[in-house]
């Protein structure tokens, strides 16, 4: 049976999947993919969580069918580019091979349909900007990875009163003054960087914060995840992106994916 919903794009940016971790919605993501048409697919880090597989294996036949249909899009013509991330940093020594006609770099630099120049790369490479040490990364996983659980079982009582989805990790994030700083200082990197580097910006993942911002004529994009929200970043055929935000529930009609309004235009600094 042909997917009842199409989604017809150029270009496809997903990343921070964490496949191998309880925390992904990989049946979500297979529902997407499924009714997803388009030319290129980023994927843009985190896509296995080797780390979460060191502590726990959690590997049901979703995340397995999940890595079946990217391979399948790649041998139908699908070019599929992928960019390890730090939780699957182990395939970085493989960067400028190619597994299963999948090409694997520690970045690109991607020309859009508009004519502008993105770099593309996970976004460890900014953890600089919030002044995170092994140490803290460390801690901070570990922080996380509670807020996951706990948010799980949130959930599940939601769930059980009829309620929708609730992401209590977005919520620290948009309510706590030092982690709404963390990302502000990061964004900042991404646009420096980008400068930095003499490109029109950036796209990225690692946050688990989708955004699409524009500060004098940079570009900054993160793609989000597929633990907390389910977004995809999405280029169209005249060079226009966009931010997809995917329903919880793997079958809920096509009404619930919503793409996000234009760039907001922060100001300089």
């Amino acid at each position: 049976m042909s997917p009842k919903y199409d989604y017809h794009y150029k270009t496809v940016f997903i990343s921070d999947v964490h496949l191998g971790s309880r925390h992904c919605k990989a049946e979500q993501l297979l529902a997407f993919l499924k009714r997803l048409r388009c030319e290129q697919l980023f994927l843009v880090g985190d896509i296995v969580d080797v780390w979460a597989m060191h502590k726990r294996v959690h590997w049901p036949q979703s995340h397995n069918n999940v890595l079946r249909k990217i391979l399948s899009m790649a041998k139908k013509g699908v070019k599929v580019i992928y960019i390890p991330g730090n939780h699957d940093a182990n395939f970085r020594e493989f960067c400028g091979a190619e597994f299963g006609l999948i090409h694997i770099a520690r970045n690109v630099r991607f020309e859009t349909e508009a004519g502008k120049t993105l770099l593309v790369m996970h976004g460890d490479e900014l953890d600089f900007a919030v002044r995170y040490s092994r140490m803290n990364r460390w801690v901070g996983d570990i922080a996380y990875d509670g807020l996951m659980a706990v948010n799980r079982w949130v959930n599940l009582v939601r769930g059980r009163l009829g309620l929708p989805y609730w992401s209590l990790a977005k919520w620290v994030k948009t309510n706590v003054a030092q982690a709404d700083a963390a990302i502000k200082a990061y964004q900042h990197a991404g646009f420096e960087h980008a400068k930095r580097q003499g490109v029109d910006g950036v796209i990225c993942g690692h946050l688990h914060y989708p955004s699409m911002l524009e500060q004098n004529g940079v570009s900054y994009y993160n793609d989000g995840d597929w633990v907390e929200n389910c977004t995809a970043l999405v280029q169209d055929f005249d060079g226009e992106f966009h931010l997809l935000h995917l329903a919880f529930a793997a079958e809920l009609p096509e009404a619930d994916v919503k793409p996000s309004p234009k760039p907001a235009v922060t100001s300089g600094s």
